[in-house]
């Protein structure tokens, strides 16, 4: 397995990104592999290296860039503090033109299959996030799925559920159980929205696991995380090759 850690260029400054793919074979299909609040650390970089492992080129950035260089975050009360400042800095409007320089750095790599439809995953913040990217991008992305996804349902006018007429990839939800930032009520109205919508989707609510079961730490939730992982592998296996 291959980890590089490189530097992407986007119209907004250079972005940290860590490149997974397998050291032999390829070219592989694209699958972006979005942080969680918590950022980029050893429990998602074992995860980036997984998803590699079966078969993709992974690339997992560093999404706080705007505001922050490259750095872990502990659980200190400074660093839940500076977090959660730096989560208002990332945006659906802001991850297209991430997801662009991250496409258009796969396609200097001879491992990255450039004709293949491409997958995303997104983790609690990001789960809007690859929403917004099946909704903007139609044309590239094959596939996405939301893992304990937060915010995916609010009261504001651009929820994520009211932007669903432009996905064609199919859509795959594992939700958290008693989850403040996705409730089980907004999970129905995820899933009436998405049937009206006429989208191709799968929602699995995680009985028992709560918000951030999928990565190793204090939250993990291992039936529910081999779960998503059987999920999501057989949604890309289906989507990207």
């Amino acid at each position: 397995m291959i980890e590089r850690e490189i530097q992407v260029q986007t119209p907004d400054g250079s972005m940290t990104t860590f490149e997974y793919h397998p050291e032999d074979g390829g070219p592989y299909p694209i699958v972006l592999y979005l942080m969680d609040a918590p950022s980029i650390r050893p429990a998602l970089k074992d995860m980036a290296a997984r998803m590699a492992s079966a078969g993709y080129y992974v690339l997992m950035p560093f999404l706080y860039y705007r505001q922050s260089p490259y750095r872990e975050f502990g659980a200190s009360d400074e660093d839940m503090h500076l977090r959660r400042e730096l989560m208002a800095g990332v945006t659906r409007e802001g991850i297209v033109p991430d997801a662009q320089a991250l496409l258009a750095h796969a396609a200097t790599s001879d491992k990255a299959d450039l004709a293949a439809k491409i997958g995303a995953v997104g983790f609690c913040m990001s789960g809007p996030l690859v929403m917004a990217l099946a909704q903007t991008m139609g044309e590239r992305v094959g596939a996405i799925a939301s893992v304990h996804g937060a915010w995916v349902v609010t009261d504001q006018a651009d929820s994520p559920h009211t932007q669903l007429d432009n996905i064609s990839a199919e859509v795959y939800f594992a939700w958290a159980d008693n989850d403040p930032t996705a409730t089980e009520e907004e999970m129905h109205i995820m899933d009436k929205a998405l049937s009206d919508a006429g989208v191709n989707y799968r929602i699995d609510f995680m009985e028992g696991a709560i918000h951030g079961f999928a990565p190793s730490g204090e939250r993990y939730h291992r039936e529910a995380s081999e779960k998503h992982w059987d999920r999501v592998l057989d949604l890309f296996t289906r989507n990207l090759n």
